[in-house]
């Protein structure tokens, strides 16, 4: 990846969640001794999208390189709290090694009923504001885990270089912290820079379309931080920013490969999984998690750039080459390249 300007991103049935081994089942006569052995890790997320979904799969595959024998349970909550503390209670019914909590209501449902099994979370925007770790030094007790954040104001700085915004829109969930969090950050960047900031709150991913339809007529262009509520709805926003030929910009490269974001930054999240699952393999060998620093992937190399020019034609926006030299995607005629 090229270096981007200093630019630092249950199932429905609670008891029907997905078991991965990481070898081959044993015969059968060994199955019951296999299973008494084998580690097991719950990891749960609180909806279905794509940043989502490639955190739980690094997470997998980083326990799986180690070589331990694990046995994974995978849940879902579907957008919903209530479900998010089934899962966590199932996990302890079921005497997990270690729970994984991927993003911000999931991680503290599971924080909120784990005080002694190790808690690792990961797509955490602000983990000290969600009360799950004191402090980003180290871990919090049982607690340790990756922060999500992104260069908020840094996108903003950008987004108005190039699309040539002065009012900007922003969606967010009310009642998830990590958003509150990222809200501030956007109302103080939007100050900074003169822009007029016009928001519109949803409490689920049900009311994006509608809270869409109430805000791309003020606004010159929208910025989309990780939010899981809305990532989860994305196409119904990408479909009436796209009608109206107003820009996207979004804080997350994996949901805008599918096309619909003029510009996306941010970093891999499978990448930012498979770290989060490096420090549940050395949780599992010994480690204390409150020992372990809560982690953060900000080497420029860790982060990817794209621009959809397709997006930009329609706005009629033109990517300076500056900026365009620098991109590892570039989506156009409806097609994603990724350049080496």
């Amino acid at each position: 990846m090229k270096k981007f300007m200093g630019l630092v991103v249950i199932a429905a049935i609670v008891g029907s969640g997905c078991t991965k081994k990481m070898e081959s089942s044993p015969a059968p006569s060994d199955q019951n001794q296999s299973s008494e052995r084998a580690y097991r890790i719950g990891i749960a997320k609180i909806v279905q999208h794509e940043a989502l979904d490639a955190l739980e799969q690094g997470v997998q595959d980083a326990v799986m390189a180690s070589g331990l024998d694990v046995i994974f349970d995978l849940q879902n909550a579907n957008g919903d709290i209530n479900t998010a503390s089934q899962i966590a209670n199932k996990f302890r019914s079921d005497n997990v090694n270690i729970a994984v909590g991927i993003a911000t209501p999931m991680a503290q449902a599971i924080a909120n009923v784990f005080k002694d099994t190790p808690v690792v979370f990961t797509g955490v925007t602000d983990p000290v504001g969600a009360k799950l770790v004191s402090s980003l030094s180290n871990g919090d007790g049982n607690v340790t885990g990756l922060s999500d954040a992104i260069p908020t104001a840094d996108h903003i700085v950008l987004f108005k270089k190039i699309a040539g915004i002065s009012r900007l829109g922003y969606i967010y969930t009310s009642s998830e912290a990590n958003s509150i969090t990222a809200l501030g950050i956007v109302e103080e960047a939007c100050k900074d820079l003169g822009l007029t900031l016009i928001t519109q709150s949803i409490n689920n991913s049900a009311e994006l379309r509608q809270a869409a339809e109430a805000i791309v007529g003020r606004v010159d262009g929208i910025y989309l931080t990780t939010d899981n509520m809305v990532f989860s709805a994305l196409p119904a926003l990408i479909q009436i920013f796209d009608a109206a030929r107003k820009p996207i910009f979004s804080g997350d490269v994996t949901a805008a490969q599918n096309g619909g974001c003029m510009i996306a930054t941010g970093f891999d999240y499978y990448r930012a999984g498979f770290v989060t699952g490096e420090m549940v393999v050395d949780i599992l060998k010994g480690k204390n998690p409150a020992e372990i620093p809560v982690r953060f992937l900000t080497e420029p190399s860790e982060s990817d750039l794209l621009f959809d020019l397709d997006a930009a034609k329609s706005c009629g926006v033109v990517i300076p080459e500056e900026y365009l030299s620098q991109a590892n995607y570039i989506f156009e005629n409806g097609n994603l390249t990724k350049k080496d």
